[in-house]
């Protein structure tokens, strides 16, 4: 499909000479203006547009980078988003903002504040995590570290783009400044490892993590503040324990069976199966202190427990499992927490356990004082893997997925349609049902495909296409929509088998609105207007005046592209659904309402898209309605009830103007309507009567 869009793209381009579009990084006064204080814009690093990043003291504190300069993904304006990135030392998303962009749904459409939100969501995100926008696909399971951004509902192309174009920066940043950042996901526990372990086990090997800490301890800690003296046990028995704590790590099976009867194995393992991204930790308090205060929610984050790995926190939350402990394993309160290994957290790392004792001061009103008690724990290497680097999935693909039920419900339309007009078409055309068969196959377009499936084709892309192909750019942004791709795929298809016919009169959301208001016409008895056949063919050729208008545009000046496109009313009809400014809906009704008198006037005389699919017919390799040699002369039937106006006088058909409505066919096969055949059958009857 590509290789057909090459061919339109050089016709056009011998005649329209584009200008060289480059990515400049901006102005570094207009940069430094976007970073946000503490910290400030330092001196470039490279050509690319990579800055330093100071910290209110001057000294390196990470990245500042356009996307644009260093991956220019194009979108399907054909120019790409340019994204305001600002990275920490490390590899840690600071600041992700737009800088400018020229996707039609949002330039006009949705409005910014869409893409805004979703740019929202990065920082805190590293690079080394595995970010993909939309939901989880399938199973996610084992050691994946995905981390799911939300898209922009009816955008989603558009933010795939801007995504992959942020992730290809920071990682092309990351690759030549951040050489040694950790880039690949947590280890997790590897279910082929087995050992026979038990309880002494743990412990004698350090896999079981034990820490004491005195009453006096704590009591040091608390000296000289407002609550030394508000713990009287504490100094009646300075070495009795008040922390008496055990941590162990129940995602390695081995350590789990250690620890846990058979029944609390079976249902960590249940749990397990469902939250496979959560790391399970076991802590135990055999002391005074406890684990948690009597506030406490089961399954929320603990209020006296919090963890903490290579100085960033980690997320601690409760299980909420009641898993039976083996005989062996001290007796005490017990927790098994969780954390997310998506999060960062890496369970062969070192990390540390903090616990908060408290003390309060007073009766009525008392005032809480806390000390931080820290516990660092490491289980061993050999129980966990690190999966290999995981290699993002093609945009392309992803797309596919989040799509996959729209995709085969097209298809099925698709291939029903196709085969039906391929293959009885005759019948389907001389069926005494054929008008709401019709009008029922329109009104899913307009629904399924249109304002369902946003499957409502462009001009927009066909600009893109051309910029693409002049330009030497990609054109993988076509991959961004698959449910629109295949729709041009088969519409490219039908140019071959039919011309325009098959998208323009089956396909096109807008166009079936109209074939509709034209009815709604026809129930209320309105006039019609029809302009005389001289006129007709002028106003059919300024639709191809307003396709070069906008190639021109698209070269010449492609900062107003996204304005010029708006002659099609379809992202107003379809793509938003009325739900813009007045004058765009303003526009769109007009067509709509015109076509009650006017038939299809949008289509016929001022699509620019529809200009693109009377160029791809003459692809056409077959003439395939039927005609007679008394086609044009003497009958005129089929071309005064032709509502295009795609027959001539000599009754032959001008395919660059048939939309494949089939009246023609209806009539030419009709023994009823068809002067020819009617002729034909009096010619009969008078020989049998002779």
């Amino acid at each position: 499909m590509c290789t057909t869009f090459r061919l339109l793209a050089l016709m056009f381009a011998a005649i329209w000479m584009p200008l060289q579009l480059s990515a400049e990084p901006l102005e570094r006064a207009a940069l430094a203006e976007m970073i946000m204080p503490p910290f400030s814009l330092g001196e470039p690093l490279n050509d690319n547009g990579v800055y330093s990043l100071l910290n209110s003291g001057g000294a390196e504190a990470g990245y500042v980078f356009e996307t644009e300069p260093l991956a220019p993904l194009p979108g399907f304006s054909g120019a790409p988003i340019n994204v305001l990135v600002v990275l920490d030392l490390d590899g840690k998303f600071l600041d992700v903002r737009l800088i400018e962009q020229n996707e039609p749904i949002f330039v006009s459409g949705l409005g910014e504040a869409p893409l805004h939100k979703f740019f929202e969501q990065y920082p805190g995100l590293s690079i080394s995590s595995s970010i993909v926008v939309g939901t989880p696909y399938g199973n996610a399971g084992g050691g994946t570290s995905l981390v799911y951004l939300d898209g922009v509902t009816k955008a989603t192309a558009s933010v795939r783009i801007a995504h992959e174009s942020v992730m290809a920066a920071a990682l092309a940043v990351a690759r030549e400044k951040m050489q040694g950042i950790a880039t690949t996901p947590p280890a997790f526990p590897d279910p082929d490892h087995q050992e026979m372990l038990n309880w002494d086990d743990l412990v004698a090997q350090g896999i079981a993590t034990h820490k004491v800490v005195s009453n006096g301890e704590v009591d040091a800690m608390f000296a000289d503040t407002l609550w030394e003296d508000d713990d009287p046990e504490a100094k009646a028995h300075p070495d009795d324990p008040y922390l008496d704590l055990w941590i162990v790590d129940l995602g390695p099976p081995s350590i789990a069976r250690a620890v846990l009867t058979e029944d609390g194995y079976a249902e960590l393992q249940q749990f397990l199966s469902i939250s496979t991204d959560d790391e399970p930790i076991l802590v135990i308090e055999t002391a005074r202190h406890g684990l948690v205060s009597d506030e406490f929610v089961r399954n929320t984050a603990p209020d006296w427990l919090a963890a903490e790995q290579g100085g960033l926190p980690v997320p601690l939350r409760d299980s909420d499992i009641f898993a039976e402990l083996n005989d062996d394993v001290p007796d005490g309160a017990t927790l098994i927490l969780r954390s997310d290994r998506r999060l960062g957290f890496d369970p062969a790392r070192k990390w540390l356990l903090q616990v908060t004792a408290t003390r309060q001061h007073g009766i009525f009103q008392p005032q809480i004082g806390t000390v931080i008690l820290t516990v660092p724990h490491q289980t061993d290497d050999r129980f966990f893997s690190r999966p290999v680097e995981i290699k993002p999935v093609p945009p392309w693909l992803d797309a596919l997925r989040n799509r996959q039920a729209d995709m085969i419900g097209l298809a099925v339309l698709l291939t029903a349609l196709g085969a039906a007009l391929l293959f009885a078409m005759n019948r389907l055309a001389d069926s005494r049902y054929f008008t709401p068969v019709r009008l029922t196959i329109l009104a899913v377009v307009i629904g399924f495909v249109g304002w369902w499936g946003q499957g409502q084709l462009s001009i927009v892309t066909v600009l893109a296409v051309l910029r693409a192909t002049t330009g030497g750019g990609s054109f993988a942004f076509l991959a961004y929509d698959p449910f629109s791709l295949l729709i041009w795929g088969v519409a490219i298809l039908g140019f071959l088998l039919w011309g325009r016919g098959l998208f323009c009169g089956w396909l096109c959301p807008f166009g079936a609105m109209q074939e509709f208001f034209h009815h709604l016409g026809r129930l209320l008895r309105l006039p019609r207007l029809e302009p005389s056949a001289k006129w007709d063919r002028r106003l059919k050729a300024l639709k191809y005046v307003a396709l070069a208008g906008l190639i021109a545009v698209a070269f010449l000046a492609p900062e107003h592209t996204e304005k010029a496109v708006e002659i099609e009313p379809f992202k107003t009809a379809i793509t938003t659904l009325f739900l813009r400014e007045w004058y765009y809906v303003a526009y769109a009704v007009f067509w709509l309402l015109m076509g009650m008198f006017l038939f299809k006037g949008f289509c016929r005389y001022v699509c620019p898209l529809g200009a693109i699919m009377a160029i791809g017919g003459l692809l056409r390799g077959r003439d395939w309605i039927a005609r007679r040699a008394e086609c044009g002369s003497p009958c005129q039937l089929c071309r005064v009830k032709c509502n295009y106006g795609s027959i001539r006088k000599n009754g032959s058909i001008n395919y660059s103007e048939c939309f494949q409505c089939l009246d023609c066919v209806s009539i030419h096969n009709d023994e009823n309507r068809c002067v020819p055949l009617i002729l034909q059958a009096k010619q009969s009857q008078r020989k049998d009567a002779a």
